[in-house]
């Protein structure tokens, strides 16, 4: 079995994006962009619920003088 190279690039906008698409189709180069998230499905769900929760008024305010009774 042949050893494969990996090269992650990180265009930063879409035009990016395209130009090394159009480079490694005009020289023919095999390759597959992928959205890969270092966190995990389920904790960025978790984390945007609590954001809508918060937009929406759906918190609870604690003074600082109660968190530790």
């Amino acid at each position: 079995m042949k050893a494969q190279n990996v090269l992650i690039a990180h265009p930063t906008n879409a035009n990016e994006l395209s130009v090394i698409k159009a480079f490694f189709e005009a020289l023919k180069i095999k390759f597959e962009v992928t959205e890969k998230s270092p966190y995990d499905i389920e904790f960025v769900a978790k984390i945007q619920e609590s954001r809508q929760q918060a937009k929406e008024g759906k918190t609870v305010k604690i003074a600082l003088d109660d968190i530790w009774k």
